[in-house]
């Protein structure tokens, strides 16, 4: 059937509404950590809504279906690690957090161990972010394409990708440019609810066109072993069981919830410390709901599929669910659910933009300008804001070669850096007598074993970060014992203090 000119124009207006929505929400901002934290001033629930929506994106909408299309839902699996690695988060690292003025992640680092480390942490971040996002934005133009096809047949697949990409981060630009992080929390409510109920229709829609409806669908799928979720097997190859669930996804958790910026300025946003706690132990419960829901829409089209077979075997999965929408929703409806899974791009994009300026502008530009004017900061922070727009833009022209699921491809590049970037966390506020240089020893090795088994090993992606945050910190802790470069200190003390150890 194909996506209309009554969709395109609901899609259109969606886009701008949005955009002005994002305008209206901005304040004038005079100083960094208004800028970045938004005054402190968001309640727990806001930031809890925000960090569901930053830590999904486009690919995890289009692709976790795809999972339970070809597999089941043992992906699930992985969610319940990100419930308890939640509560490791509030119980070893929030705490920290809140000793002191931070404003991003690795200031921390620098306090309990120096200047090198933290640039060293802030530094990999950067590279790591941009690239595992730069997959996330290219999925987009998956999107874009598969909606647009019929209206832009005669242009080609490259010129519509760059169009669908530069589209939206140039309105997530605009809104964001201004505004600050209280605007891109806000919007992140806003736009969460709109894919959320937006994927909830397609769920009832798929179940409607089902041939015996919802009752025939569940009894399909359920016969077919899509509801299947605990795999007890060791197999250390295998993605998905629940030893590599419950401990690789509470090691990941731990790591891209407390040491990325890209979510720990959300938990800095927040009022207190309590404020902070609550809202990521919420963002667990929301996060299971929401992949629950990714995964029997895939569970459901399976059954749809396999009663109305496609003209053509689908080439990858993450094309399945939006193919769909586009092909076998009424007019109108499929407009608004394309548009809701370009709220999650716009969420996700403005989540990394943020993330991405702030460890430049105070990681980097402030130590080393630290003369510089906050007029003068603020103005750095905004052209930050740009160049990372641009970088990733060109970055999702980079992957759009690649055939693999653009879901696990973002979680392997995030998870190489994941594991190190833990490690030296750990060593942070575990220890007494890890120092700096043995630190820094430990985390190059972490990276690289990362890197090893990411490129040339069957080890899956839910492995990187155990692997790699322990033998950051054993080869730390054991460099430091050799090395003695710096004087036992308590770890509360030397992370909390204003002064350097």
């Amino acid at each position: 059937m194909g996506l209309n000119a009554f969709d395109v124009a609901v899609i259109v207006l969606y886009l701008a509404c949005v955009t002005a929505f994002g305008m209206h929400f901005r304040k004038k901002q005079n100083t960094i950590k208004g800028y970045f934290l938004a005054g402190n001033t968001i309640p727990w629930w806001a930031i809890s809504l925000s960090i569901v929506a930053a830590e999904t994106s486009t690919l995890t909408i289009i692709s976790v279906p795809g999972m339970a299309y070809e597999q089941d839902f043992r992906f699930l699996q992985l969610v319940i690690g990100y419930m308890i690695g939640r509560v490791i988060i509030s119980l070893l690292l929030i705490p920290h957090y809140f000793r002191g003025d931070l404003v991003t992640a690795y200031q921390l680092i620098e306090r309990r161990f120096g200047q090198r480390l933290r640039s060293l942490t802030a530094g990999l971040f950067l590279m790591t972010r941009a690239a595992a996002d730069g997959v996330r934005v290219f999925a987009i133009a998956i999107v874009v394409g598969i909606a647009l096809s019929g209206l832009l047949r005669g242009y080609s697949d490259l010129w519509r990708d760059v169009a669908a990409i530069a589209i939206v981060i140039i309105l997530t630009l605009i809104y964001t440019f201004k505004g600050g992080m209280a605007t891109v929390i806000w919007m992140d409510v806003i736009q969460l609810s709109v894919y959320v109920t937006g994927t909830v229709i397609g769920l009832f829609t798929i179940a409607h066109l089902v041939p015996g409806g919802w009752d025939a669908a569940c009894t399909t799928a359920a016969q077919a072993g899509k509801f299947h979720v605990f795999e007890f097997g060791w197999n250390f190859y295998a993605k998905y069981t629940i030893w590599s669930g419950v401990i690789g996804g509470a090691f990941l958790t731990t790591a891209s919830h407390g040491t990325d910026q890209l979510i720990v300025m959300r938990l800095l946003a927040s009022r207190n410390e309590r404020s902070a706690k609550m809202a990521l132990i919420a963002s667990g419960v929301l996060v299971l709901f929401q992949f629950a829901l990714f995964l029997l829409i895939g569970a459901l089209l399976f059954v749809f599929y396999r009663m109305l077979p496609p003209a053509a075997a689908f080439v990858r999965s993450d094309r399945i669910y939006p193919t769909f929408v586009v092909n076998y929703m009424p007019h109108g409806i499929s407009g608004l659910l394309v548009s809701a899974i370009l709220a999650a791009a716009m969420t996700n994009l403005s989540a990394s933009l943020y993330s991405l300026s702030s460890t430049t502008i105070i990681d980097f530009y402030s130590r080393f300008n630290p003369a510089a004017s906050e007029k003068r900061k603020m103005f750095l922070s905004r052209m930050a804001t740009i160049f990372w727009g641009v970088v990733l833009f060109v970055l999702a022209m980079v992957v759009r070669q690649s055939g693999q699921k653009v879901l696990e491809v973002g979680l392997s590049i995030a998870s190489v850096a994941y594991g190190s970037l833990l490690g030296v966390f750990m060593l942070g506020v575990l220890t007494r007598r890890a120092s700096e240089s043995g630190a820094m020893v430990g985390m190059v090795c972490g990276f690289a074993l990362n890197i090893f088994l990411w490129q040339f090993t069957r080890v899956p992606y839910t492995w990187y970060v155990p692997l790699g945050s322990i033998l950051t910190f054993a080869i730390g802790y054991g460099a430091s014992f050799f090395l003695r470069r710096s004087l036992p200190i308590e770890p509360a003390t030397a992370v909390g203090s204003q002064e350097r150890p």
